[in-house]
């Protein structure tokens, strides 16, 4: 069998353990795990000096692009993915402009890839007041999953929801088979707190966001 390349380390990490083993690919991908001098004549091999592991997938990652990339866009997020052994991120549906919360949302954000990641990318969706009907749309046109906030989001175009939004959103999605990711946290206690807080409290302390956030919500 032809081989493009042969990986071989004394620490490959295996669903059985770490062992000493090659990792054989052909055409870009992994066809075998053998033995570490199971070496096809023929075959381009590397010695990896480190630990040879499969690809980590990071489930939630807010990549602002487009319309918010001097915060992260593909390039630079992908590319720090790349170099931390991260192959695949799954991106969050705020924070870019528009949101992925309707076709022409995911759309623009599929656009903003072309040319500019380094790694493979999932998108989340977005349930938010009133988008109920755009949910399968979503996931025809590629969503892997959504994400809602039950309190303020932080950003203006990606309202939270109330219960009457989840009663509308959730049997869809059910039907979908998709999972709902839920930012689930209260606006009442918070808002409480909020309003309690002293004008000349240092927003920039972790302390001060950690009081912000009541066991109540």
């Amino acid at each position: 069998m032809e081989h493009e390349i042969v990986l071989r380390s004394r620490h490959v990490v295996t669903p059985g353990g770490v062992r000493e083993a090659s990792v054989h690919v052909r055409r870009g991908r992994i066809v075998a795990v053998e033995a570490y001098d199971a070496v096809p004549a023929g075959a381009r091999v590397e010695d990896v000096g480190a630990w040879l592991l499969p690809g980590l997938v990071d489930t939630h990652v807010h990549i602002n692009d487009p319309g918010r990339a001097e915060w992260e866009g593909f390039d630079t997020a992908t590319r720090a993915a790349a170099a931390g052994g991260v192959t695949t991120l799954m991106d969050m549906p705020l924070n870019s402009i528009p949101p992925t919360t309707t076709v022409a949302g995911l759309d623009a954000k599929a656009t903003a890839t072309e040319g500019r990641i380094h790694v493979d990318v999932g998108f989340c969706g977005g349930v938010v007041p009133g988008n109920a009907g755009e949910l399968r749309a979503l996931v025809a046109s590629g969503a892997l999953a959504f994400k809602c906030f039950l309190t303020e989001s932080g950003v203006d175009e990606f309202g939270h929801v109330g219960e009457s939004d989840l009663r509308a959103a959730m049997p869809i999605l059910a039907d979908l088979g998709v999972p709902l990711l839920v930012h689930a946290e209260l606006s009442g206690p918070i808002d409480a707190v909020m309003r309690a807080r002293p004008s000349d409290a240092d927003a920039r302390r972790y302390v001060t966001y950690l009081e912000s956030r009541p066991r109540a919500a």
